[in-house]
C-alpha cells in the first residue's frame, strides 16, 4: 500500500475535515468536491450545501478555451442514494448536486498528509496544470488559530502554453439558512472580497441563526450575487452559460428573498508561458448559538435549576463577530498561519515513525476538527464519543473513551485541563462519585447517575499527565480537593458499587467500565486504574503538602500491586478473578436479572480466564505520563506477547464474530478479548470480545512498542491503518460506536512510545 497517496479506487471514501477545533468542519472529497458541510453545530454525514464548488475557466484572445468543475469523477456506483428526494432517489442516478453531469476533470491525485491536502486535477485538455492545497491552521499551543471556522484553499495555476491565457478561479456558494430572510450580498474591505450569505430576520439567540462566507484576496475579482432563478434546471442551465462567457462575471440580484439560492466569487488572474500564479480562497462560517439538542427536555430543567441559560455561543464567536470577519482573519493572517502549521507538519512527517505510525498519529488529528467535539463559551473542550449521521453519538466527554485519547493533551494542554476541570466540578457527586458523562449547558450539575472504575480512576491518571505536561502546581491545587474524594469514593460508604470497603488496594465489587456492562470482581484491567490512580495521587498529595495522605495513598497501592501479582497472573497473562457459577455474587448487588445466565448457570459478561486487550492498559497511561510501573515490567511484557500472539488475527476470514464488524474478510486486526485452548470460555463472554476497536488496539500496540516488541506493534498499527485505504474506508474517519471516534486519539502515543518519550 502506498501511504498517503491516494488515486483511482482509492479515492472513493474519502473525506478530509476541514475546519477549526471545536467548530465543525467542511469535507474535501477524494476527487475534490466539497461534502459533509458540518458547521451547523451538530454532524450532517453526506450533506451538501446545495450546488457549492470550486470551477476554472481558461480564456484568450476573447474566447473561452476550456471550463471544468474543480473534481474529479464521480465514484460508482451511479444507480442513485437512497431517500426520498425525487433528484436524488435510489434508481434516479447520482445526485444533481454532485455536478457529475458538468464537464470536470478525470483523475485526481490526492496526496493527504493531516493537516494538509493537495489535489492534483488531470487528464483532460485544460490548457493548464491545476493543484490544490487545502487546509485549516493546525498549530500546536495556539488553541485560537486552531479553532478558526473556516476551510482554506489555494489554488496553483501553471500555464504550459505559449501564449497568455487569463484564468478564472470561481467559488460557488449554497445559501443553507432556513429560518428568516435568506440573502446574499457582496461584501469588500481592505483587499478583502467576499460574498456573504445569511438570512435577515433571526433572533441572534436562535441556533438557527449565522451567516457563512466565501473569500479571496485576488487583485481581480467579479462576482454573482445570485444565480438565475427559475424552474427545473434552469439555475445550473444558466450558470454554465455565464461561466463560459468570457469576461467577468455579471452581478444579479433579487430583492425577494427566496430559500437556497447560490452565489458566485470569481478571481481572475492572467498568467504568462511557463508562469505559474497562485490564488486564495477562504470559506468561514458562523453559527454562534448551540444547544444540547440531544437531551432537550432534561438540559432544560437542569438550566433553569442552576439559573443559566439553556443555550451558549461557540467560543470562535466570542473571537469572530461574523463568517466575514473570520475569514478577513485567515487571509490577513494566511502566511503566519500556514507557516506555523507547516512547521508542525515537517516536524512530525520528516520523524524517522514508521509510515503506518506517521499515518495513524496524523489521521487522527482530524478528530479534533469533527463535529465530535466542541468548544463551549468559555474555551473548555467538550466531547461525543463520535458522530452519528446527524447528531452527536453518545455524549457527555465520556470519561472511559476519552481517557483513551493523547493527542489533545500532548498538542494543547490547556484544552485537556479545561476538561477535567469541569469534570470534577459540574459532574462530582458529593460522595465523590463521578458519573461519566458530563451535562450541558455548562454549569449545571450532574443529578446522579453510575460512575465507572475506569473512568472514574483514569481521570485520576489524566489529572496527573495535566500537571506533568503543564508544570502547573496552581492547577493541580484547584482540582485536587476533588481528585482526592473521587479516589476516597472507592471505600465510602455510599459506593453502592462496593469497590473497596477494606482498603485493600484492590477492586472487588461490582464494576462499570467501557464495554458498557461490569465486572464482578478483581481484574488487572480495572485494578490497575485504581492502582495508577493511588500512584499518581500519592505523588500529587506529597507534592502539595499532604505527606499523610500521600503515604496512605502510597501503602494501599502497594498492598494493592502485591495482590495483583499474586493472584491475576496466570503464568502467562493477566486475567480476572471470578467464580462464574457463583450466583451470590449478583444477589449481593440485585443484579440477576441481567447477568444470570440460567440455562448454563454462570454469569454473563466476564473476562474470567480470557486474554483481555486492556489487561494492562493502566501501564499504557503510567509509561506517558512517566509514572513508573504498575505491575511487574517481566510480566507485563509476557502478557503482551501473549496478547499480541492470541488476539492478534492477520485476516478475520475464519474467525468468528457476532459483535459489530470493524475488521473483515482478509483485514487483519486484534481482538478484545480470546480464551486460548484449556482457558475456561463463559458461554456469554465479555460484551464486544470478538470486536477490533481501533483505540483499544492502538493502547495495545503503543504498549507493545514500549516493551520493545516492534514487530508485533507495527504489525498491529498496519492493520488498521490497511482497512482505512480510500478505497474501502475513509482514511480520516475511524469509526466505532459512530464515526470520527475520540478513542483513536490513542494513536497519538505512537509517537511518544517510538520516542522513547
Amino acid at each position: 500500500m502506498r501511504r498517503f497517496v491516494y488515486e483511482g479506487a482509492k479515492l472513493g471514501q474519502i473525506s478530509f475535515p476541514l475546519g477549526g477545533i471545536g467548530s465543525g468542519s467542511v469535507g474535501l472529497a477524494g476527487n475534490g468536491r466539497l461534502v459533509d458541510w458540518e458547521i451547523f453545530n451538530r454532524p450532517n454525514k453526506g450533506g451538501l450545501n446545495g450546488f457549492s464548488h470550486f470551477a476554472i475557466r481558461a480564456e484568450a484572445g476573447g474566447k473561452v478555451l476550456d471550463a471544468r468543475i474543480l473534481q474529479g469523477d464521480l465514484p460508482p456506483p451511479y444507480i442513485g442514494e437512497l431517500g426520498p428526494a425525487r433528484s436524488a432517489g435510489f434508481g434516479r442516478g447520482p445526485n444533481r448536486e454532485t455536478l457529475a453531469g458538468l464537464p470536470h476533470f478525470a483523475k485526481t491525485r490526492f496526496e493527504g498528509r493531516y493537516p494538509f491536502a493537495n489535489l492534483r486535477f488531470e487528464g483532460t485538455r485544460f490548457p493548464g496544470k491545476v493543484r490544490m492545497l487545502a487546509f485549516n491552521p493546525f498549530i500546536p499551543l495556539n488553541e485560537k488559530d486552531s479553532s478558526i471556522p473556516a476551510a482554506f484553499f489555494e489554488f496553483r495555476i501553471a500555464n504550459p502554453t505559449r501564449r497568455t491565457i487569463t484564468y478564472t478561479v470561481a467559488g460557488t456558494l449554497g445559501n443553507p439558512f432556513t429560518g428568516g430572510q435568506p440573502i446574499n450580498r457582496r461584501r469588500t474591505r481592505a483587499g478583502l472580497h467576499a460574498l456573504q450569505v445569511t438570512a435577515n430576520g433571526l433572533d441572534p439567540q436562535d441556533p438557527k441563526f449565522g451567516d457563512l462566507t466565501i473569500a479571496t484576496d485576488a487583485d481581480e475579482t467579479s462576482h454573482q450575487e445570485y444565480w438565475f432563478r427559475g424552474a427545473w434546471f434552469d439555475a445550473l442551465e444558466v450558470y454554465w452559460r455565464d461561466l463560459t462567457t468570457p469576461g467577468r462575471l455579471a452581478n444579479r440580484r433579487y430583492r425577494a428573498p427566496r430559500r437556497k439560492d447560490h452565489g458566485t466569487l470569481a478571481a481572475h488572474l492572467r498568467v504568462r508561458p511557463g508562469q505559474t500564479r497562485r490564488v486564495r480562497f477562504v470559506i468561514a462560517w458562523n453559527v454562534p448559538v448551540c444547544e444540547n439538542y440531544w437531551n432537550a427536555e432534561q438540559a432544560e430543567k437542569l438550566a433553569a435549576e442552576a439559573g443559566i441559560p439553556a443555550r451558549w455561543k461557540n467560543s470562535y464567536a466570542t473571537l469572530w463577530n461574523d463568517s466575514v470577519a473570520s475569514a478577513r482573519y485567515a487571509l490577513a493572517n494566511w502566511d503566519r498561519l500556514y507557516g506555523a502549521t507547516r512547521d508542525f507538519h515537517n516536524a512530525l512527517f520528516s520523524s524517522t515513525l514508521p509510515e503506518a505510525a506517521l499515518d495513524a498519529v496524523s489521521a487522527n488529528l482530524s478528530i479534533l476538527k469533527t463535529p465530535t467535539v466542541l468548544r463551549l463559551e468559555d474555551g473548555t473542550l467538550y466531547g461525543f464519543e463520535g458522530c452519528n449521521g446527524d447528531s452527536g453519538c453518545c455524549p457527555g466527554s465520556c470519561t472511559h473513551v476519552w481517557n483513551y485519547a493523547q493527542a489533545h493533551a500532548f498538542l494543547f494542554p490547556p484544552l485537556a485541563r479545561s476538561m477535567r476541570a469541569a469534570d470534577y466540578r459540574y459532574n462530582q457527586q458529593d460522595d465523590g462519585g463521578m458519573p461519566f458523562r458530563m451535562h450541558l449547558p455548562l454549569g449545571v450539575r450532574h443529578p446522579g447517575g453510575i460512575s465507572c472504575a475506569d473512568g472514574l480512576f483514569g481521570n485520576v491518571m489524566l489529572v496527573y499527565r495535566e500537571w506533568k505536561i503543564s508544570g502547573d502546581s496552581d492547577w493541580l491545587a484547584s482540582v485536587w480537593p476533588s481528585v482526592r474524594k473521587s479516589i476516597e469514593f472507592a471505600w465510602a460508604p455510599t459506593n453502592p458499587h462496593r469497590w473497596d470497603p477494606d482498603r485493600t488496594g484492590v477492586l472487588w465489587g461490582r464494576q462499570h467500565h467501557t464495554l458498557d456492562m461490569e465486572l464482578f470482581g478483581p481484574s488487572s484491567w480495572l485494578c490497575g486504574f485504581y492502582l495508577g490512580a493511588l500512584k499518581a495521587a500519592a505523588e500529587m498529595a506529597a507534592h502539595l503538602g499532604e505527606e499523610a495522605a500521600g503515604r496512605e495513598f502510597q501503602r494501599l497501592h502497594d498492598r494493592g500491586r502485591r495482590w495483583v501479582e499474586d493472584h491475576l497472573f496466570n503464568g502467562e497473562y493477566y486475567q480476572q478473578q471470578v467464580d462464574l457459577e457463583d450466583r451470590g455474587i449478583l444477589k449481593a448487588f440485585d443484579a440477576e436479572e441481567t447477568y444470570w445466565d440460567a440455562e448454563h448457570r454462570e454469569i454473563k459478561y466476564q473476562v474470567g480466564e480470557g486474554c483481555a486487550i486492556d489487561q494492562t492498559l493502566a501501564q499504557f497511561h503510567a509509561r506517558l505520563y512517566g509514572l513508573g510501573d504498575l505491575f511487574d515490567r517481566r510480566r507485563n511484557r509476557t502478557a503482551l506477547k501473549a496478547l499480541f500472539r492470541h488476539n492478534f488475527h492477520r485476516t478475520m476470514r475464519d474467525v468468528y464474530n457476532p459483535c459489530r464488524i470493524y475488521s473483515l474478510n482478509d483485514e487483519g486486526g486484534m481482538a478484545i478479548c480470546t480464551w486460548p485452548e484449556n482457558r475456561r470460555k463463559p458461554v456469554i463472554p465479555l460484551t464486544y470480545a470478538q470486536e477490533t476497536m481501533h483505540g483499544f488496539e492502538y493502547a495495545a500496540a503503543v504498549q507493545l512498542v514500549q516493551n520493545g516488541l516492534l514487530k508485533e506493534g507495527l504489525a498491529v498499527v498496519e492493520s488498521i491503518r490497511n482497512r482505512y485505504d480510500g478505497e474501502r474506508r475513509n482514511p480520516w474517519n475511524e469509526f466505532e460506536c459512530g464515526s470520527n471516534y475520540a478513542r483513536s486519539m490513542a494513536s497519538y502515543g505512537l509517537l511518544n512510545a517510538y520516542s522513547g518519550f
